[in-house]
């Protein structure tokens, strides 16, 4: 298929949804205890939990009695959220609007009941500055670094010509380094580009091995994504997506099917051993919700599910599998009550989304009773769009911030999508910026949502107590402060909406924050500011090439200036020490404080 056919095809198909069965709707309360706090430009939101919601759609209309309308930033995907606080920045200041939300229990039944309505008008004028104290003495608990898997490309592309297979290992690299990256997820393991898959049964695990063997030197484990299907295992081999012909049919032969799965999962103990293998995890399929990538129905997919877990279980008990990975947290309750009536093994559950922050997909596990299995995101990112400006924006870096912080606690893994530009499902990158899915440029340039993972990563694990007061605290503003154990003191703020349409900033909702530290053990710091906006660590503000692609002159000028931009803030004396700063929306500012 050409790239051309391979897109238009794409987007003809990516809006339908795969066959269910019907089921019975849940309708849940609505939420309660729901305020509305207008600010500069923005009105926060904030509401009670209700029992077995993953999330809340938000509704916003004129009047008491609406037309309600739900609250649409622009993410393309998943409206709803996961609460229990929102920042709205897509009224207009100074017209009032009315609010009310309903809780979700599964994105395919729909929200319940509305709460009762509350009003709020955004404010025309600028904001009063923020307040962040943080006690550099206290325990705020330890920072999971949820971060650890990161999505990629095809592992094949790791032994493309022309250079791409070297600079796509140096990514990977690199998010090892840098981001701290232990696991990668790829798709398409038994894509026929590999020959895998022999009729007799004497399938062909070499070029997997050659991948996976690149990735562990490289100091990574994969996530071992079973999909998509061989031709020559295909009900029907005609059924495919993307430029590379990746097989989305169900099986002709489900037996054959099961013993795929099993012998590649005989294959890599043998040849990795049980104690390695069992540190990776086996996803069955990728986005079966959706008909682009699967011609079956649900209960198929359930089918796909359960012979391939009994056949990785019957090699060993310890080795992990889940699903279902899922677009936009589709069928996870009826999933999850498939695995119960049915026994199937269930290690981690696994599901996507964009745009929006990561649902609390874990609440259907708690209500279900199910303990011990874990929250796997294994796609999120800014936006499902290909060739979509802002992921090559710092509104995108902020987002990464705010959904990172907001797993915390209640996920296991959040894979960004993807780890670089080279990039391949609807063809090859048409030029250095074109709205690519990766961290990082085609050239591993790094974009700013790099740089915001890389300072995430940076903080110790240590958190510090930190309150952030004003206008919109915990929503529009977030903030991390930690303690590394040379004694270093880190405040990582951001201010980010999830309104796409403000991709390129807005003045009412930019910040002053004034930072106080009190605490401090050491003598004297040495005070350091990083930023990450529209100036600063920032590859689109140093390319505005009239070409798509630099030469090799102007590549090396790019690469020379591909660093974190810091700044001194000279000596800070201890005990307590204050900093006043201004944090644009969307930007990122890491203050750091070093012992002297």
């Amino acid at each position: 298929m050409t790239g051309s056919g391979a897109r238009g095809d794409w987007e003809a198909r990516i809006g339908r949804r795969s066959a269910v069965s019907e089921t019975a709707r849940r309708r849940l309360p609505p939420p309660s205890g729901l305020t509305a706090q207008p600010g500069a430009g923005q009105v926060t939101l904030r509401w009670e939990p209700v029992e077995g919601a993953i999330g809340y759609l938000l509704h916003r209309g004129p009047s008491p009695d609406g037309p309600w309308e739900p609250v649409d930033h622009g993410g393309k995907d998943v409206l709803s959220h996961p609460g229990p606080a929102y920042a709205d920045t897509t009224g207009r200041p100074g017209l009032e609007a009315f609010y009310a939300i309903a809780a979700v229990a599964a994105e395919e039944d729909g929200p319940g009941a509305l709460s009762e309505p509350v009003a709020a008008t955004p404010q025309a004028e600028l904001a009063v500055p923020l307040q962040a104290r943080i006690d550099a003495a206290g325990s705020g608990g330890r920072l999971d670094r949820v971060w650890r898997m990161i999505g990629s490309e095809r592992l094949s592309q790791l032994f493309e010509p022309e250079g791409v297979g070297e600079e796509f290992a140096e990514a990977l690299r690199l998010a090892r380094d840098e981001l701290g990256a232990e696991r990668v997820r790829a798709h398409a393991i038994f894509h026929d580009d590999l020959g895998v898959f022999q009729p007799d049964g004497a399938h062909d695990f070499s070029a997997i091995d050659r991948g996976y063997d690149r990735v562990l030197e490289l100091g990574l484990r994969p996530v071992v994504e079973l999909s998509f299907m061989p031709r020559e295992l295909a009900a029907d081999p005609s059924a495919t997506v993307f430029e590379y012909g990746a097989g989305i049919s169900l099986p002709a032969d489900w037996d054959a099917w099961g013993g795929l799965v099993g012998a590649l999962a005989e294959h890599l103990v043998q040849r990795y051993r049980i104690e390695e293998v069992a540190r990776w995890g086996f996803e069955v399929w990728n986005e079966a919700n959706l008909e682009v990538f699967w011609t079956g129905s649900r209960d198929d997919y359930f089918r796909l599910y359960d012979v391939a877990v009994a056949a990785v279980k019957a090699v060993d008990e310890r080795l992990p599998v889940g699903g279902p990975a899922t677009a936009a947290a589709g069928w996870i309750p009826a999933f999850l009550d498939f695995v119960i009536e049915s026994g199937s093994p269930l290690d981690f559950l696994s599901t996507h989304t964009y745009g929006n922050l990561p649902l609390d997909v874990g609440e259907a596990l708690r209500v279900r009773g199910l303990t011990g299995v874990e929250v796997w995101w294994t796609e999120w990112g800014v936006i499902p769009t290909h060739f979509a400006p802002v992921n090559d924006s710092v509104l995108s870096a902020t987002f990464l911030l705010h959904g990172m912080k907001s797993v915390q606690g209640r996920a296991d893994a959040l894979a960004y999508w993807v780890v670089s530009d080279h990039f391949e499902e609807l063809g090859r990158p048409p030029a250095l910026l074109h709205g690519g899915f990766g961290l990082m440029t085609v050239g591993n340039l790094r974009k700013p949502r790099w740089w915001a993972l890389a300072l995430a990563q940076q903080l110790g694990d240590d958190l510090l107590p930190l309150a952030l007061e004003g206008d919109g605290a915990g929503t529009l503003v977030d903030a991390w402060s930690a303690r590394r154990e040379d004694g270093t003191i880190d405040v990582l703020l951001w201010n980010g909406t999830l309104d796409q349409s403000k991709e390129r900033g807005d003045s009412m909702l930019d910040r002053e924050i004034h930072v106080e530290l009190e605490g401090l053990t050491a003598r004297g710091y040495r005070a350091s500011l990083a930023r990450v906006d529209a100036t600063h660590s920032n590859v689109a503000a140093r390319w505005a090439g009239d070409e798509p692609w630099p030469d090799a002159q102007q590549l090396a000028g790019l690469r020379a200036a591909d660093v974190l931009h810091e700044e001194s803030l000279g000596k800070v004396a201890g005990h307590g020490a204050s900093v006043e700063l201004h944090l644009p929306m969307p930007g990122i500012a890491r203050l750091r404080l070093r012992p002297a």
